[in-house]
C-alpha cells in the first residue's frame, strides 16, 4: 500500500516507535504527533490516509479529538483506529459512537494491527466508478461517486463505515442481513469484528437519517435477525 500516509497520536515513544516500525515494513508513509493539539494541527495542514489515535493524551484528548474530525466536514470520512489501554466496554462503545472506524486495545499484536489498518483502508476506499451512480430511496439519496448522502436535499455526514452500511443495504434493499453478514460484506472475514459493532453504527445512522429514530423509516430491523430497508418506501 505505497503512498499511504499514516499519523499516529500517541504520547507513548516506545509505542509510537514500535507501530511507525511496523508501519514502515509494509511500505506505508508515518508521520506522529506526541499531543492532541499538534496532532489536530497536524491533520488540518497536511493529507493523511487514516490516523491511529489514542484516548489519554496530553493537552485534546482522543474522545474530543475524535469528535472534532468527525464533526468537521473536511475530516469527517478521514478514517480512525483508536489505538488504547482503555479496554471498558463502555470506552469501546463511546469511542465507535464518535465515529472511530476501529478499536484495538493494548497490549496489541502488531500483526494483527497492520490486518486492521489494511481493511479499514479497503472498505474507506473513495468508489470512483465511470458514470455517477445515484440510489434513491424515498427523500435519501446516495451518490456513489462522491460518497454523499443527502436527505432533502440536505447533505448528512456519515463516517466511512457508516457510508458503506447505509449503501449495501440500499444495495440490497427487501434483504434482512444478519449482523455477522453486515460484518462480512463491510469488514471482511480477515479481522474479528465484534457484532455489538454493527448495533453502534445503525444507531449512529438512524440518528443521522431518521425523523423519530425510535420508528424508522428507512432502517429497520428484523426482531431477532438483523437489519434491512425496505423496498416500498415512497
Amino acid at each position: 500500500m505505497e503512498s499511504v500516509k499514516i499519523l499516529i497520536i500517541e504520547d507513548e515513544k516506545d509505542i509510537v516507535e514500535l507501530v511507525a516500525y511496523n508501519l514502515k515494513k509494509e511500505n506505508f508513509i508515518v508521520d506522529y504527533s506526541y499531543n492532541g493539539e499538534e496532532g489536530l494541527n497536524k491533520i488540518r495542514s497536511n493529507k493523511y490516509d487514516l490516523i491511529i489515535l489514542d484516548i489519554m493524551l496530553p493537552g485534546i484528548g482522543g474522545f474530543e479529538l475524535c469528535k472534532k474530525l468527525k464533526e468537521d466536514p473536511k475530516t469527517a470520512h478521514l478514517p480512525i483506529i483508536i489505538l488504547t489501554a482503555k479496554t471498558l466496554e463502555a470506552d469501546k462503545i463511546l469511542g465507535l459512537e464518535l465515529g472511530a472506524d476501529d478499536y484495538i486495545t493494548k497490549p496489541f499484536s502488531p500483526r494483527e494491527l497492520i490486518a486492521r489498518i489494511k481493511a479499514v483502508l479497503r472498505r474507506t476506499k473513495p468508489i470512483s466508478p465511470n458514470t455517477e451512480k445515484i440510489i434513491q430511496i424515498g427523500n435519501l439519496k446516495i451518490n456513489k461517486d462522491k460518497y454523499l448522502v443527502t436527505l432533502k436535499d440536505k447533505p448528512i455526514e456519515l463516517s466511512a463505515t457508516e457510508f458503506k452500511i447505509l449503501l449495501y443495504l440500499a444495495e440490497n434493499k427487501g434483504r434482512v442481513y444478519t449482523r455477522e453478514q453486515l460484518i462480512e460484506a463491510i469488514w471482511g472475514s480477515d479481522v474479528y469484528i465484534n457484532p455489538r459493532t454493527i448495533d453502534v453504527h445503525i444507531k449512529r445512522l438512524r440518528a443521522q437519517i431518521e425523523k423519530d429514530p425510535s420508528k424508522p423509516k428507512y432502517i429497520k430491523t428484523k426482531r431477532g435477525i438483523g437489519y434491512y430497508i425496505p423496498d416500498n418506501i415512497k
